[in-house]
């Protein structure tokens, strides 16, 4: 059971053609009386997550036990307002919280030889498959994974099986691909399938994973200038294949190439969607090859509040601060807390221009000194919503007292790429 839908225009998909399809994909699954939906957390607003799972719950028979969890990897598990905000509808006593450190089983190892193989050597050693220990209980007959497919750093384009691996993972493979993708150069990655770290998950799904009752639901997004979501492409099913017929339309819809770098960029970081510079660094790593040498980066940030989603995360990053990929790994030598939490290493180079252009991060709820501290430039909020009025931006290139402004407002919905940096990349490493 595939089933691969595209949209004839850029209005996408309407809700009663999502859910005849969701409906349908029921129906051929035969008697269902456990089920487990995994969505998104509310860092992945535009994948339209919430209307889907909401779908999904009321197509399946009244008396099938159902519960939700959400793919938070690392995240901070969502409270009741988050799950009323971004699953209307839905009764929050069926949500249950993934414990990326406490709450998994190791399924076995992708071994030392294929990923040092697939990463070129970078990263020559074994990895833990670890997962939710849901994910293998006999008692479900169906878990439905549920995503958008969209440019990513870690992994080159998520979703599909990362929403497994990393979304439901544990430490050790959460910690591990974060760096293969890292130490492999994250503008080799991003946008691009068939990546070490797609071919990472692409293992151990085929040796671990077959027997589970799994199937994907995998969504490609854009957005209006209202902000209103449209579905450009719907897949569910199970084979790789719908993974790779959704990364061709993201890349068609989620790809800007531009054909010179950007001198002035200034990105928008919505408060209940981005609270922390691990999730609002898409800011960076979404521009990084967009931006010229020498350039500025503004991010206004007005919702975020600290560093890390998880308390030792932030531990790290207040601790070390963002630097290039040398000093990174340099740093990784040194101490033991960063070789035993390789995701923050990782993490801190993904937040990193590599000294091309200056980062200026105008944080709601940061000091000054946390800022300068994690090696970003300080922008008082106040100052940077006065100079750069995004109310009245449109995205792209905007006229501010005649001098060109770049602006996205959203980091989440896409990559932005100089043609020539994509291209030249191919072949580039750190």
């Amino acid at each position: 059971m595939n089933y691969f839908f595209e949209a004839k225009d850029n209005n996408g998909f309407s809700d009663s053609e999502i859910n005849a399809a969701i409906k349908q994909a029921i129906a051929d699954l035969g008697p269902l009386k456990k089920v487990l939906l995994i969505p998104p957390d509310i860092t992945r607003l535009n994948a339209y997550a919430g209307p889907i799972t909401k779908m999904y719950y009321d197509a399946l028979p009244a008396d099938c036990e159902v519960e939700i969890m959400p793919a938070l990897g690392t995240h901070m598990p969502m409270n009741k307002e988050e799950i009323e905000f971004v699953f209307p509808g839905l009764p929050t006593d069926i949500f249950v919280v993934h414990d990326w450190r406490n709450d998994v089983v190791k399924l076995g190892e992708v071994p030392q030889e294929f990923v040092a193989e697939v990463s070129e050597n970078r990263y020559p050693h074994k990895i833990d498959v670890e997962v939710n220990r849901r994910i293998v209980d006999p008692s479900y007959d169906l878990i439905v994974s549920i995503g958008q497919v969209v440019p990513h750093e870690v992994v080159g384009m998520a979703n599909y099986n990362k929403n497994i691996f990393v979304g439901c993972g544990g430490s050790s493979m959460i910690n591990s691909s974060h760096i293969v993708g890292a130490l492999y150069g994250l503008e080799r990655m991003m946008g691009r399938d068939l990546t070490p770290v797609h071919k990472i998950f692409d293992y151990a799904e085929a040796h671990f994973l077959q027997n589970i009752p799994l199937i994907y639901t995998l969504t490609v997004t854009t957005t209006d200038p209202s902000d209103k979501v449209h579905v450009q492409s719907l897949a569910i099913g199970r084979g790789r294949e719908i993974f790779t017929q959704s990364i061709k339309v993201s890349q068609k819809h989620n790809l800007e190439f531009l054909d010179e770098p950007i001198q002035k960029a200034v990105v928008y970081l919505k408060p209940e969607e981005f609270r922390t510079t691990w999730v609002g660094n898409k800011a960076i790593y979404r521009t990084r090859m967009a931006m010229a040498d020498g350039g500025d980066l503004i991010i206004i940030a007005p919702g975020v509040m600290k560093f890390g989603e998880d308390p030792l995360n932030e531990e790290l990053i207040s601790k070390y601060g963002y630097h290039d990929y040398k000093t990174v790994t340099e740093l990784i030598e040194k101490n033991q807390d960063l070789q035993e939490n390789l995701g923050v290493a990782a993490h801190l180079i993904h937040g990193s221009s590599e000294g091309r252009f200056t980062i200026y991060y105008a944080a709601g709820h940061l000091t000054p000194e946390q800022v300068t501290k994690a090696n970003f430039s300080y922008m008082p909020l106040d100052e940077a919503l006065e100079r750069y009025p995004i109310k009245e931006f449109k995205e792209g290139y905007n006229d501010v007292n005649g001098e060109k402004v770049f602006y996205i407002s959203n980091p989440a919905l896409g990559l932005w790429a100089y043609k020539d940096y994509f291209y030249q990349s191919d072949h580039q490493s750190n």
